[in-house]
């Protein structure tokens, strides 16, 4: 599926594509971003979870400074030459890409030699002597030939639904952090909920718990955006029939 500039316009609530800032397009079977050609003040994109095999297009994002391609068709790390010129980039999510390879040291080393100004790479934080070991350890990259770009990008053999989200979220380290979470959110104007929100959810919930938790919230949020107003009642209800549910069993659990 190709990136159109409606698409653009709708989900960044912008009028022109040189103004827009911010774009979301997780889980979007994208297999075309050739139009971000057209957006030279972007400055944070998600592309999580699409069929993208070219970093091409994004060359021309002067501004870009957080790049979410995480589960993607990238198919060779050469394609880091078209991001070696955009210098304001600090935050890059490459993860779960064909272009990783088997050897994690050898393609953190070479993502930065490539990019030493990055400060955080797959959600791990990138370190002074990382980027000084890079320089030995990793491998320098050019253009992409025509054997890196192949045969084009494979399609995803299934649309991406909240409960694809939520099944790889509880074992995946990598899954939506707090950047991508906040991205996400903040594209669909929503505010990240605060635990004094819901007083009636058990306290006893672990760290990691609450971390799912928002993984999956975040998930539902994304697919909202997909339903009518019949749908969206659909939901509504099934929201007041859990929550009534919750409170029961915590009622009765305080009882005892």
């Amino acid at each position: 599926m190709k990136l159109t500039r409606k698409m653009v316009l709708s989900r960044a609530k912008a009028s022109e594509l040189h103004s827009v800032r911010k774009l979301n397009c997780w889980g979007s079977r994208l297999t075309d971003i050739s139009i971000c050609r057209e957006m030279p003040s972007l400055e944070v994109i998600t592309l999580s979870v699409n069929s993208i095999s070219t970093l091409e297009p994004v060359s021309r994002c002067r501004q870009l400074s957080e790049l979410y391609l995480r589960k993607n068709c990238i198919p060779s790390l050469a394609e880091l030459f078209y991001l070696k010129g955009l210098p304001c980039l600090r935050v890059l999510w490459l993860a779960e890409n064909p272009c990783c390879g088997a050897c994690p040291h050898l393609y953190r080393m070479t993502v930065l030699r490539n990019l030493p100004h990055l400060q955080k790479l797959d959600n791990q934080a990138v370190t002074e002597e990382e980027v000084s070991r890079a320089l030995v350890e990793g491998e320098e990259v050019t253009a992409p030939s025509r054997e890196d770009l192949g045969s084009g990008p494979p399609e995803l053999s299934y649309t991406p639904s909240a409960v694809d989200a939520a099944a790889e979220m509880p074992r995946d380290p990598l899954s939506l952090g707090e950047e991508e979470t906040s991205s996400i959110q903040g594209q669909l104007g929503l505010k990240r909920p605060s635990r004094d929100q819901f007083p009636s959810f058990p306290q006893r919930a672990a760290t990691s718990s609450r971390k799912n938790r928002n993984n999956v919230l975040t998930a539902v949020l994304l697919l909202l955006r997909e339903l009518d107003s019949e749908g969206l009642e659909a939901v509504h209800q099934r929201v007041v029939s859990r929550l009534q549910a919750l409170q029961k069993q915590e009622l009765q659990e305080a009882m005892e």
